[in-house]
């Protein structure tokens, strides 16, 4: 399964209002898109790492073809070299690596070591970053939209989230188990950015995507968990479409059934319960989440609802019933129940 950071909405706006080469780059990536999400990747063979608790990369440079994984350029243990998007991809696949070691005991995406791969200078002022099952990669942006897709340290986070999510749940990417895929990697991200920062609930900008939107772009990333709905609003991109609950829940056919957009609801829920917790949102709030997704019994079309459920037993199970509690009134305030 292919995902890609830069939700289909945003670059049809660019076809919509962008100026010719604009258009261009969002129509090839936007058709590149969907040929990848038609495609199924075969899992990554098994473990390839020495000790639990250090993480091997290599990442690859595609030299703007795009093939992949491209020229390896650095494996792990390797100085940096003067490429910029080489040593963000690797310091921050590095940083995502630790996060789920150190918080939750997690080796690597499969829990077995896997080697974090990624690949970057992927196409010609390629508008997105993706998961393709096996390794993640980047383009470079145009610099007139989006930057290199490296700089956000959040949604490299959201990418490699993904492989887990796919470990563990493998929930179908459609509807409301889709959007729970895609917030669950916006929830991830966000906390293995929080994590690097040692921010608490309450210091983090909630905000995914930082950096990502270039100078004079009226935005402040891709989507805010805190406030769905207001990360930008921009002549070029049109207004954040996010809804931030249940009743303002969009039903569409686009988009898979609309997971980049539904995914709000489930992103201030956590948002929500996070700040009510206080503290390191990945210490309360998160394992509850994590302990959900990692539950065998989480059924693959899981909706809002049931997930819900989930974390209010995980967090009263591996805490205490206030965890639960809060939990549960952080779901209720975006009107699941």
């Amino acid at each position: 399964m292919h995902y890609g950071v830069i939700p289909p909405y945003i670059l049809r706006k660019i076809i919509d209002n962008g100026s010719g080469p604009q258009q261009n780059y969002a129509r090839h990536t936007l058709m590149h898109v969907q040929t990848l999400m038609a495609e199924h990747f075969p899992h990554p063979a098994g473990p390839q790492t020495s000790m639990p608790g250090n993480v091997e990369r290599e990442i690859y440079d595609a030299q703007q073809t795009q093939n992949l994984p491209g020229q390896l350029v650095r494996s792990e243990g390797q100085p940096s070299n003067d490429d910029l998007a080489t040593n963000e991809a690797y310091d921050y696949l590095g940083v995502t690596y630790d996060f789920f070691w150190q918080a939750y005991q997690r080796n690597s995406l499969d829990n077995q070591g896997l080697t974090l791969k990624g690949t970057v200078h992927y196409g010609k002022e390629y508008q997105n970053a993706f998961w393709n099952g096996q390794q993640m990669v980047f383009g470079d942006g145009d610099g007139e939209i989006f930057n290199r897709f490296t700089i956000a340290l959040d949604i490299i986070g959201h990418e490699l989230a993904h492989g887990v999510t796919e470990t563990e749940a493998g929930l179908i990417y459609f509807e409301q188990a889709g959007a729970l895929n895609e917030s669950l990697s916006d929830v991830f991200g966000s906390l293995v950015k929080q994590f690097h920062l040692k921010q608490t609930a309450d210091q983090a900008d909630w905000i995914i995507g930082e950096g990502l939107l270039a100078e004079g772009i009226n935005g402040k990333g891709l989507r805010s968990m805190s406030a769905p709905g207001t990360a930008y609003d921009d002549p070029l991109l049109g207004k954040d479409p996010q809804p931030a609950d249940m009743q303002e829940y969009i039903q569409t056919r686009e988009d898979n059934g609309g997971v980049h957009l539904n995914s709000g609801i489930p992103n201030r829920a956590f948002y929500l319960a996070a700040i009510a917790l206080g503290g390191y949102a990945w210490e309360q709030a998160g394992y509850a989440w994590y302990d959900a997704l990692c539950d065998r019994s989480l059924p693959q079309d899981a909706d809002f609802s049931t997930f819900a459920q989930f974390t209010v037993r995980h967090g009263q199970k591996r805490f205490n019933k206030s965890v639960g509690q809060a939990i549960e009134e952080a779901w209720k305030q975006v009107g699941v129940s």
